[in-house]
């Protein structure tokens, strides 16, 4: 009996030790076991969106289109009809749409100028940042492309460095600040409607746009083909806007949303038959406004 007793001793000792080495973690007293299994259950967090379809302040950079060129009265600005700043209640302008009237008034700046080329962006660009801006909107580049002749044309080369200081610029600043790049619109759709009217091919005689408006009239062979090589470098142009914006998380391209857009007499200027109207002005404020917004670019 004395035997049987040492033995169903130990046989109880060796199970209390089992139990105690085993420990709370096995009966989730706050062991490993229990936090193992919490973190399980507890789904990953979600990690905040990196751009906001609200942002509080927008500042513009860019060229004519911009400043509302020729949209008012002839070969002068007329910021308030911008798609972009502008305070024009037919416009309804991206700042007035996101910020609200009082808002767009406050918290919105315009440092487009009018012939500005991609050169010009980055002191642009630099003169936003100053602001702290969440939002930085750029259209540019027709300019490049709009020169004397074919090839006065900004070389595609240089047209994607100028981009790249541009945003460099920015980000040097401000690295969190968002930005939509429109694409250069069709400036062959643009001559293609123009010039049916006499009175905006007198004034491309003045020099708007000649290496694409030039002689309008004329449909020879070598006209033709000076036309195509001004379109085929605005296509240029803006696969390297969406290429160099495709580098930074912070950057939507329109998806060549203004190349696209047919602007027909409506939407173009009757005093210049080239520059967006008001109803133009206001095309490109949706296009701008339905990019920005977007869930997903």
């Amino acid at each position: 009996m004395r035997k049987r007793g040492h033995r169903v001793r130990a046989a109880v000792a060796v199970v209390t030790a089992a139990v105690l080495a085993t420990g709370c973690g096995a009966f989730g007293g706050g062991g490993s076991g229990t936090k193992d299994s919490d973190s399980a259950s507890r789904p990953a967090p979600r990690p905040a969106p990196v751009w906001d379809r609200s942002p509080d302040s927008i500042a513009a950079v860019g060229d004519s289109i911009t400043r509302g060129f020729d949209a008012c009265t002839v070969f002068s600005d007329c910021p308030e009809v911008s798609w972009a700043t502008g305070s024009d209640a037919k416009v309804d302008s991206l700042a007035v749409r996101l910020l609200g009237v009082t808002g767009a008034a406050e918290r919105s700046w315009n440092y487009a100028v009018t012939g500005a080329r991609m050169a010009d962006l980055p002191d642009q660009m630099a003169q936003a940042a100053a602001r702290s801006p969440e939002l930085v909107t750029v259209m540019a580049g027709a300019n490049d492309a709009c020169r004397g002749s074919v090839r006065a044309m900004t070389s595609v080369a240089d047209f994607r460095a100028d981009f790249e200081k541009a945003l460099s610029t920015l980000r040097t600043a401000l690295p969190k600040t968002q930005v939509y790049v429109a694409s250069v619109p069709n400036l062959m759709r643009l001559w293609a409607e123009g010039r049916a009217d006499p009175l905006g091919k007198q004034v491309w005689k003045l020099g708007i746009c000649p290496s694409m408006l030039g002689d309008a009239d004329d449909l020879t062979r070598s006209a033709v083909q000076r036309r195509e090589k001004v379109q085929q470098r605005v296509e240029a142009y803006n696969a390297v806007l969406k290429e160099v914006c495709a580098k930074d998380r912070r950057c939507r391209f329109d998806g060549n949303a203004v190349f696209d857009f047919r602007f027909g007499t409506d939407q173009l200027s009757h005093w210049d038959w080239f520059h967006p109207s008001r109803n133009g002005q206001a095309r490109l404020a949706e296009i701008a406004y339905r990019t920005i917004t977007a869930e997903r670019p």
